[in-house]
């Protein structure tokens, strides 16, 4: 297995790159170009339902592919839409579903709701964007972690952004050290941790979020051992956790500049 640092290097030196391999991927070329040749035709809740290629790719798209069995679920986000603040998906913690009813606006829009841009060609790049991710993650999920902090960073708007998304949590679980002591407690209590040890806001600062990702790689090879590279091998895990040696070297690297 290729190490985080390598690997998320490699793939971040040229992101376009990156994306357009992905995009030429046969089965990921054949699955967006039936998505958008098709995608116009669908103008109800059921035609979307009905069609499993559709729903599916848009479920990956927005990063739902876990809940594609969930069909009554999405049916009753679609239906109630997200204009009403008591609406099913305002009501979730999880994002994710709002995001998707705002994306695939039938309450709003009923036939036209798949005519904009953000039900076709913004689908069709956060499928390819999703697909690199679950790609690496095969490999190395610490990879995958990094590319969707990155990807989601500049939306993180409070410490409790990263409390409700399990990926974030574990990228600013690792970088900030929270103990495991601390996980499930009282959410005031971490969002105050977190709070205590990074600002939020430098996460929508490019050089700041460079350095934050520069340090969860390196932290996570170092506390997964995942020795290949010359700069990890220079951090000699012991027994228990990461060797002090190590987190000290890690520690160096200063996030927010």
């Amino acid at each position: 297995m290729i190490d985080t640092v390598l690997r998320y290097t490699m793939l971040t030196r040229s992101m376009d790159q990156t994306l357009e391999r992905t995009a030429n991927d046969p089965m990921t070329k054949r699955e967006t170009e039936y998505y958008e040749e098709n995608i116009r035709n669908i103008k109800s809740i059921e035609d979307f339902l009905e069609d499993d290629r559709i729903y599916n790719y848009a479920m990956k798209a927005m990063g739902l592919e876990d809940m594609t069995y969930a069909k009554g679920m999405m049916r009753k986000a679609l239906k109630e839409g997200v204009s009403d603040p008591s609406s099913f998906s305002n009501q979730l913690v999880d994002t994710r579903f709002k995001e998707f009813a705002e994306t695939f606006d039938f309450a709003a829009f009923g036939e036209a709701a798949t005519a904009f841009d953000k039900a076709q060609t913004e689908i069709t790049e956060k499928y390819v964007q999703q697909t690199l991710e679950a790609t690496e993650g095969i490999e190395n999920n610490g990879v995958r972690l990094a590319l969707y902090f990155e990807r989601k960073a500049p939306e993180i708007n409070s410490a409790y952004d990263i409390l409700a998304d399990r990926a974030l949590y574990e990228v600013v679980k690792t970088v900030a050290g929270i103990p495991d002591s601390m996980v499930g407690t009282d959410v005031d209590r971490q969002a105050a941790y977190i709070n205590k040890k990074l600002k939020v806001e430098d996460f929508k600062e490019p050089e700041k979020l460079a350095k934050f990702m520069e340090k969860f790689i390196h932290l996570y090879d170092a506390i997964n051992g995942l020795n290949t590279s010359p700069t990890i091998q220079l951090f000699a895990p012991s027994s228990f956790g990461i060797n002090p040696d190590t987190l000290e070297q890690v520690n160096s690297i200063k996030f927010g500049g």
